[in-house]
């Protein structure tokens, strides 16, 4: 289920912020927290409001749209405005869209879309981990990592298996120390030699997990689940 997506209105014409609030009414998954007509109040009052996104005009009597999105660092912006000479302008404070009123429904739901996407892509949190390879330092992207197993030259080194079938060696770290630095929900111990990213899991029985890869002759590869890991492991499959 998605987020729901808090709004501020912020419009200067009567008319136009009440129509504007009837169509983001009419969009799933969208709450409009507030509606204002005067940029004072609007600026007095949204340092303690929670939103997630502000639609508001540029041209406002003493006061000027872009200056104002200036102030909501960090929130998503979307300009509605009769005026198109500003669009540049508007896409230099980073804004998410840059409608023309009169306004659509069909186009605000694209903006609204986009606004979604913006602000999930800014909550996203980042995803690497930093280790000491035979290469020296790697910034190893999580998401790439299938599994990571004990070195067959030295037990203290790990190899980590990339999703695209490459391999890093990692030097003098232990699997205490691997599941302090990745995603607990993510990955877990599956044997006294692996840990798993859960993502790579397809089928798995008592003892075996067979995984979404392949080996090069085009076998799935399929990893050893122990009986003393097999607890754990169900439970973060199941949660």
């Amino acid at each position: 289920m998605e987020k729901e997506l808090k709004c501020l209105l912020l419009d200067d014409e009567l008319p136009g912020l009440t129509y504007l609030k009837m169509l983001c009414e009419q969009i799933p998954g969208l709450t409009v927290v507030k509606s204002f007509i005067d940029p004072s109040r609007f600026l007095e009052e949204f340092p303690v409001l929670d939103f997630d996104l502000c639609i508001l005009d540029i041209e406002m009597p003493q006061f000027d749209g872009l200056k104002v999105a200036n102030l909501l660092s960090g929130k998503a912006i979307i300009f509605a405005t009769a005026y198109k000479e500003y669009a540049a302008e508007a896409f230099d404070l980073n804004a998410v869209d840059y409608l023309r009123k009169p306004v659509t429904i069909d186009r605000l739901k694209r903006a609204i879309d986009k606004a979604r996407v913006h602000i999930h892509s800014q909550q996203e949190p980042t995803r690497f981990f930093t280790c000491n390879t035979d290469k020296g330092k790697a910034l190893i992207s999580i998401d790439q990592l299938a599994w990571i197993g004990t070195s067959q030259i030295d037990s203290r080194d790990k190899t980590a298996h990339l999703k695209d079938g490459t391999s890093l060696l990692l030097k003098n770290i232990s699997f205490d120390g691997l599941q302090l630095s990745l995603p607990s929900g993510s990955f877990v111990r599956i044997n006294k030699q692996e840990i798993i990213n859960l993502d790579i899991v397809r089928f798995f029985s008592h003892d075996q997990i067979t995984t979404v890869l392949n080996l090069t002759s085009g076998k799935a590869i399929v990893l050893n689940l122990s009986e003393r890991y097999r607890e754990e492991f169900l439970r973060k499959v199941n949660s």
